[in-house]
């Protein structure tokens, strides 16, 4: 995967998508989840603004896992990764978070996303992931999302809804490293500075592994 700093159409489109508020981008992460197709429009709105409020209003906490760094992330099309086996393991890739920052000067962000904030707000976005792997967050989450699937006598039974757990890993880490935008804005801009090989989909730069 090659990375090229945006043009003049690229800083245009980079503009537009700038226009966006935060809530905007977690609809489209929504959509653009398979398990969604179909659904509601405004039920996918409500669902990313619950899971922005959600993210934003989690305390912080420090990061238990532990860091490593790689340099690779471009060619792997990630950002930062959070694994819980064998240990809880936060890995960053350095090459994406340099590229991260060099965009957010080319682009005229930096008051969004001050010097360092882009590695900080990775950690913390990985930090609420293990929240929601390993604590209460995770059953607070899907209350708030409101997802019945079940409803037998008193008991109610809250479903997964796919994304939300990325929406507030986000938004807690625009909230706690004090950034003036979501780091779902810089991940879309992002997408437009990488280019995956031929016939190979463009994914989002944090991954998941359990």
């Amino acid at each position: 995967m090659s990375a090229v700093l945006p043009d003049r159409a690229g800083l245009a489109a980079a503009g537009e998508l700038a226009e966006l508020d935060d809530v905007e981008f977690g609809v489209r992460l929504l959509v653009n989840t398979p398990t969604h197709a179909g659904r509601d429009a405004e039920l996918l709105r409500h669902w990313a603004r619950t899971a922005d409020a959600f993210g934003a209003a989690l305390p912080p906490v420090k990061a238990s896992a532990r860091i490593v760094e790689s340099e690779d992330g471009l060619a792997r099309g990630l950002l930062a990764r959070y694994s819980s086996r064998p240990v809880p393991t936060v890995e960053l890739f350095t090459d994406t978070l340099a590229l991260a920052e060099e965009l957010v000067d080319r682009l005229g962000w930096r008051h969004w996303y001050p010097a360092g904030s882009v590695r900080a707000a990775a950690v913390a976005h990985e930090a609420v992931h293990q929240q929601l792997h390993h604590g209460p967050a995770k059953k607070s989450l899907k209350r708030a999302l409101g997802h019945v699937v079940l409803r037998a006598g008193r008991h109610t039974v809250h479903g997964h809804v796919a994304g939300a757990d990325e929406i507030a890993a986000h938004s807690h880490a625009r909230a706690v490293c004090g950034l003036g935008r979501s780091p779902l804005l810089l991940t879309a801009a992002l997408a437009l500075a990488v280019e995956p090989p031929p016939g190979r989909p463009q994914g989002s730069p944090h991954g998941r592994k359990k």
